[in-house]
């Protein structure tokens, strides 16, 4: 399966997944180490924050995103497409595609994430 973690530096889980422009894709299964097979650096018209979502997405082929954060909207379009969006406190992309094979990804960390005040990044739109 494919997992992609949200990775602006491509060395750690990063958050805010709906700006997120960065990822590495690993193709990962029960069993065996992930394994990294692509990265993403997309354009900011292409984060889900800003993306037209009749269009097909990068993302589209993966089976989980895994971020160091995420608001509601974007864990919504995410499933929509067909995708599971997880958040944790993890920070190392490989130990966090790991955990989430084995059911053990740490849950995020408390983040000042206000959904009644949009995406949290003082640009006025939900994300």
């Amino acid at each position: 399966m494919l997992i992609a973690v949200a990775s602006q530096n491509f060395r750690t889980v990063t958050g805010h997944a709906g700006k997120s422009r960065r990822f590495m894709v690993f193709d990962a299964a029960h069993g065996r180490a992930p394994r990294e097979v692509q990265r993403l650096d997309l354009p900011k018209e292409q984060s889900i924050h800003e993306f037209d979502e009749r269009s097909p997405h990068p993302l589209d082929r993966v089976e989980a995103v895994i971020a160091g954060s995420a608001g509601t909207g974007f864990i919504a379009r995410m499933a929509a497409r067909g995708v599971r969006a997880v958040t944790t406190a993890e920070t190392d992309p490989v130990a966090a595609v790991q955990a989430y094979l084995s059911g053990t990804l740490p849950p995020p960390a408390p983040d000042d994430h206000d959904e009644a005040e949009g995406c949290g990044c003082n640009c006025g739109k939900a994300e």
